[in-house]
């Protein structure tokens, strides 16, 4: 990978909304989706906007293969072996993790590495890595 790409999560309360702003207005493509999580291509950074219910605490949550990924998350995308040692670091450091590091999607586009940790004052971070850059946004 070339340089770190910028991964944001963050939550909304209408997906068609969100679709209209980022991919009709702003022109930025489609990635994976599912019916309460979408992934742009915002101008070669990954963002997902994920459903929140008017009801929901702000610390909601969605399903994503098989995890309950933390709706208001913010992260990295970084090289392999980048992503590998971070973990090393972290978990010899003690991180607290609030999804532990693992292979998600595997064998189908989009298999990644991802770790989420809990960071100061509530803030989730997710560090994740792809084999390939053009597996970021594989649909």
């Amino acid at each position: 990978m070339s340089r770190p790409r910028f991964h944001l999560a963050f939550p909304v309360l209408d997906l068609g909304e969100a679709r209209a702003f980022f991919n009709g207005l702003l022109g930025c493509n489609e990635g994976r989706s599912a019916p309460r999580w979408v992934d742009f291509d915002f101008f070669g950074h990954q963002i997902s906007a994920h459903l929140r219910d008017r009801t929901e605490e702000p610390a909601a949550q969605n399903a994503v293969d098989g995890d309950r990924v933390p709706t208001r998350h913010f992260g990295l995308i970084l090289d392999w072996e980048d992503w590998e040692s971070l973990r090393d670091r972290l978990q010899d450091g003690g991180a607290r993790f609030v999804i532990e590091p693992k292979v998600r999607f595997i064998g189908k586009p989009g298999e990644q590495a991802t770790m989420f940790v809990d960071g100061p004052s509530g803030n989730v971070l997710e560090f994740k890595a792809f084999r390939s850059e053009k597996d970021i946004f594989a649909t």
